[in-house]
């Protein structure tokens, strides 16, 4: 059997916060939560993709502190250039922005990033052959 990824598990410095930012910006929902590490652990996917990949978040975690040329980032797959900059504007509003809209050559498209509450970055792209609209590019 080959092994399948199905989950990532967080320790993050304010839990309710980040709940709060994979609700809003990246549209996950906690669909599991149970006592544990002093407070409670939470599981959070995409609607539909509970049994398919998903966040375990729990409270006890530090600021991970990436530097700004640190690329290590979760990736989000929009649908368009236009949802990219949808997501930017909220970001920016909400003082979390930390990469503006940008091109790059296929296969990484237009994307920007934002920071969440724990200190993680997180990439929002479309044109990249993963996730919507995918099956219309080529492949890399």
């Amino acid at each position: 059997m080959r092994p399948t990824l199905t989950h990532l598990a967080l320790h993050v410095p304010d839990l309710d916060a980040c709940i709060e930012f994979y609700s809003e910006f990246c549209g996950m929902r906690v669909f599991h939560e149970r006592a544990g590490k002093g407070s409670r652990i939470v599981w959070m996917a995409e609607p539909g993709k509970e049994q398919t990949f998903i966040f375990v978040i729990m409270p006890g975690g530090m600021d991970r502190g990436l530097a700004a040329n640190d690329y290590s980032h979760f990736g989000f797959a929009l649908s368009s250039r236009d949802e990219v900059d949808a997501i930017a504007d909220r970001a920016r509003e909400a003082g979390c922005l930390i990469w503006e809209p940008r091109d790059e050559p296929y296969p990484v498209g237009y994307y920007c990033g934002l920071r969440d509450p724990a200190g993680n970055y997180v990439e929002f792209s479309y044109g990249q052959p993963l996730g919507p609209g995918a099956e219309e590019l080529p492949a890399p």
